[in-house]
């Protein structure tokens, strides 16, 4: 690029900007070199990069993409929270930045529509030409129209409704004194809400004719709340609130029949006493895809129970259900939020969930609801309570039985889209129950493959999956390790639709980016509906740490649309699905916006964070390892920057479970670290960091961790690349049990650090979670430490495997960490371990962070504490003694 188009290219960048004055110095020294390029030929110097020059690092987010996919919307987010929205010509180098800008919008004729605190800037893509509105409240574009529809305040009045052509040259329509305003999911119709004085009116507009609109309601007192559209924009309803809870009152109107229908309230107290309609944002309003249904919540008032003290005195009765503190966090039964139906055609109301049973799961056609009690066998010891399955027929309120003592885990209970169908998973299988017949199919155990593995970590076995079905609900799509299958709704044919396994590649549906793939409806999942005669996206994952994407149809298979040593995602497409657009992104690549045509090379239009190129950086690999009974592991070995090799460099571990993901995986430099550790900052400060894979076996959690951890570390100390006496562990949560109790077996590491870690896991088993009031034991026996049973059937085990229990053999100096109001972890866990070393005169400091919990959120704290473990790392790993707190301490 010559200077002179340079210097143009500057000007014309600030001549389409209002530059706020502060946001100067960043536009100069974070905006400019984003769209900067190099001079021609340039060769860059590099330098070692330091703590000075990481706010110049952001994190990219991908936002939204124009109808005709010339543009793109996206973000920069900094840890000094100048961040900046960014549309980008996704073809060439035109681009345009709104410091603080949010809320974007595209338009069909190419306008850029986004806010910035209180003002709406209109940029004309074509043109450059920017149009401010000021002091907006709220704004939503209608594309049908293509109207803008600004509430704003104005000299006059602080609250008018403006309806105009998208790009200024009509005012359709202006209202005086407008509250709020809902755009229908067509995007044809608009509710707003006008106040004058008292009083208060609801309005119905519609777009396509504007100057028909209808006053639904008027009130003189209240306020309406609660817009809630039926999703093909055939009715809405609403509700109005004041401040007695019991006055709640709700609306439905239809568009069809021009009819506004009223709640009859009275009807609500005839099934229960003191019962109003609950403003809850979790369960919000729902209408039926056959418009004769209502979902809403409702709550009893509080009244103070018969066992009630006047004094602070807690009862722990030992046959409750729930223990004393679990019921003080989450509530009792009869206090918590129900759902009921409203019959708008018959104008009756039936209640859903009772205090016999307060957990729904609703059918795809919202015929049906599945009702459990989750606290129908406790006490017990698991995560989550079995329960037993009823289904309720909504329109006869008949109830019958379904499934016994079956799992609560909302991934193993999943309706059909059409609400035919009922999928669980049972037994290591896939059953399908017909709605009508009533009638249980196992539809997997012909099929030799396993639907069931290792998918998330702490967790033994999980279901893999069931992204949707097919074909009017006749075949359910379902996961196995690397494929996916379709099977017939009565097991007779089943298929496998990918070939993963033959080549190590794990296949998934693609989550497209602004379309949730993985939509939860009360305590169900809403199943997706999918066309098999159609081509579909695919995520694809390899063990060797690839990832891309794949499109897949019937006669094709898989075709590769981007697959590659980096981590991508973030996916768009345009309309006919011809060009794609996705973040890519590698340890020493920062996260880059990517176009490709099906068939074409990948084309970046938009690279984060440019002046990385001025420093050295590391890089990543993936080491494979065997543990002691000679499994195959994989682990993530980043290299220090300006690597030599023929130095030997010291080496950082950081241990948790599985983290081999991680390989390919971009992170900023920073000091802002809730944890305290960020390997590229590591990798910068002149360390090799190892990230292994631990294969935790029961009733052995402590001892196969460190049979891992000792194995990945000997394969790199084989390497010749480290310095074998100058290795530090470091970990936090589960990690900070593991480096606490890896120090007891090995004497490989010089140094550790330990974050809110466990140090002995009886005790732990007897504690109360403080943020659900849940006891702690269900971590133990089946879940995350897996010990396969209590420390009352085999204390041991837990002696075995509990830090506190061997530290006698410690000789590796220790730095513990912890949030003094850590409701995760007891508090007590990190100042018991420090008891015990300090009574057996082993080195270690403690510092406890008052006001901070599990992970450290003040960014004064983040900082104290990351550069606190650079020190404790320099100074045992590196001789560098001159921390003085250390020296202090020890």
């Amino acid at each position: 690029m010559s200077h002179l188009k340079l210097y143009t290219k500057k000007c014309l960048l600030r001549s389409t900007l209002k530059i706020l004055p502060q946001f100067r110095i960043l536009f100069h020294f974070f905006i400019l070199p984003l769209v900067a390029c190099p001079l021609s030929g340039q060769v860059v110097q590099k330098k070692m990069l330091s703590a000075e020059q990481y706010p110049l690092w952001g994190n990219l987010y991908f936002d939204k993409l124009a109808p005709s996919g010339q543009w793109a919307a996206f973000k920069m987010v900094y840890d000094t929270k100048s961040d900046t929205l960014f549309a980008k010509n996704t073809s060439n180098s035109a681009s345009y930045k709104y410091p603080s800008g949010r809320n974007s919008i595209f338009t069909k004729d190419n306008l850029f529509i986004c806010q910035v605190k209180k003002d709406l800037h209109i940029t004309d893509l074509k043109t450059g030409k920017v149009e401010i509105l000021t002091s907006v409240r709220q704004f939503t574009y209608s594309e049908p129209t293509d109207y803008l529809i600004v509430n704003f305040s104005s000299e006059k009045n602080k609250d008018v409704l403006l309806i105009r052509k998208a790009d200024g040259s009509k005012k359709m329509k202006e209202v005086q004194n407008v509250k709020k305003i809902s755009l229908s999911p067509d995007q044809q119709q608009l509710l707003y809400t006008s106040s004058v004085n008292t009083k208060q009116d609801i309005v119905l507009l519609n777009l396509k004719s504007i100057a028909t609109e209808k006053l639904l309601y008027t009130i003189y007192a209240g306020n309406y709340s609660h817009f809630t559209w039926h999703k093909g924009t055939k009715s809405f309803a609403f509700t109005i609130e004041t401040d007695n809870l019991l006055n709640t009152k709700l609306f439905y109107y239809s568009l069809q029949t021009n009819d506004l229908i009223s709640f009859p309230v009275k009807s609500l107290q005839k099934f229960t006493n003191g019962a109003y309609i609950a403003n809850d944002q979790s369960f919000k309003i729902l209408i039926s895809d056959d418009l004769q249904k209502v979902f809403f919540n409702y709550k009893n008032t509080t009244t103070k129970s018969e066992n009630s003290l006047d004094s602070n005195i807690e009862i722990w009765n030992a046959n409750d259900k729930m223990v004393y503190l679990e019921q003080k966090i989450n509530g009792s039964p009869k206090m918590a939020v129900k759902t009921a139906l409203w019959n708008t055609s018959s104008n009756t109301v039936h209640p859903i969930t009772t205090v016999e049973s307060t957990e729904m799961i609703l059918s795809g056609n919202q015929k049906y609801a599945i009702i459990s009690d989750p606290n129908a066998y406790e006490p017990q010891f698991e995560s989550n309570s079995p329960r037993d399955y009823y289904i309720l027929d909504l329109e006869t309120f008949q109830k019958h039985f379904f499934l016994k003592k079956h799992t609560a885990s909302i991934a193993c209970t999943i309706p059909s889209p059409t609400g035919k169908y009922i999928a669980y998973f049972r037994e290591n299988n896939w059953w399908v129950y017909n709605c009508k017949t009533q009638k249980h199919t196992n539809i997997t155990k012909n099929i030799t493959t396993k639907f069931m593995g290792k998918t998330e970590s702490l967790n033994p076995e999980s279901v893999y999956g069931n992204p949707g079905w097919c074909n009017n609900d006749n075949e359910i799509l379902l996961y196995d390790q690397y494929d996916i299958w379709a099977i017939t709704a009565d097991g007779s044919s089943f298929k496998r639709l990918t070939h993963g396994k033959e080549i190590n590649i794990h296949y998934r549906i693609a989550d497209v980016l602004n379309k949730n793939s993985y939509n939860v409806l009360y305590s169900g999942i809403k199943s997706q509906n999918y066309d098999l005669s159609k081509s579909m996206l695919l995520s694809a994952t390899g063990d060797d740490g690839k990832t891309g994407w794949y499109e897949w149809n019937n006669n094709s298979k898989e075709k590769c649309i981007a697959y590659d040593d980096t981590f991508k995602d973030q996916l768009f497409f345009n309309q006919n699905k011809q060009i794609f657009f996705y973040a890519e992104q590698n340890f020493d690549l920062s996260p880059r916006l990517v176009r490709k045509k099906k068939d074409a090379a990948p084309i970046p239009y938009f690279q984060s964070n440019p002046q990385q190129e001025k420093y050295y950086w590391g890089k990543s690999e993936m080491i494979y390892y065997h543990n002691a009974k000679n499994q195959l592991l994989k682990g993530v070995l980043f290299y220090p920057a300006n690597y030599n090799p023929k130095k030997k460099y010291p080496m950082i571990v950081h241990v948790y479970e599985l983290q081999s993901y991680l390989l390919h995986k971009y992170q900023k430099p920073s000091l802002y670290n809730s944890d305290g550790f960020n390997p590229t900052v590591f990798t910068q400060e002149g360390y090799f960091v190892l990230y292994p894979d631990i294969k935790l076996e029961y009733g052995k959690p402590g001892i196969s961790a460190a049979d891992c951890v000792t194995a990945a570390t000997k394969k790199v100390i084989d390497k010749a690349i480290i310095n074998p006496g100058k290795i530090g562990l470091i970990g936090h949560s589960f990690g900070g049990y593991e480096t606490n109790f890896i120090i007891t077996q090995t004497d490989l590491f010089a140094t550790a650090v330990s974050g809110s870690g466990i140090a002995d896991i009886t005790a732990m088993y007897l504690t109360a979670n403080l943020n659900t009031g849940k006891p702690d034991m269900w971590r133990f026996e089946k879940e995350q430490w897996a010990m396969g049973k209590s420390p009352f059937e085999d204390p041991l085990i837990y002696q075995n495997n509990s830090p506190i229990s061997n530290a006698t053999e410690i000789k590796t100096p220790l730095f513990l960490w912890a949030g003094k109001d850590d409701k995760q972890v007891d508090l007590r866990q990190s100042i018991s371990y420090y008891l015990a070393l300090r009574r057996l005169g082993k080195k270690n400091i403690m510092v406890l962070y008052p006001e901070e919990t599990h992970v450290i959120s003040k960014p004064i704290n983040q900082i104290d504490l990351t550069n606190r473990i650079k020190q404790w790392f320099a100074y045992y790993l590196k001789e560098d003694q001159s921390a003085q707190w250390i020296t202090y301490g020890i």
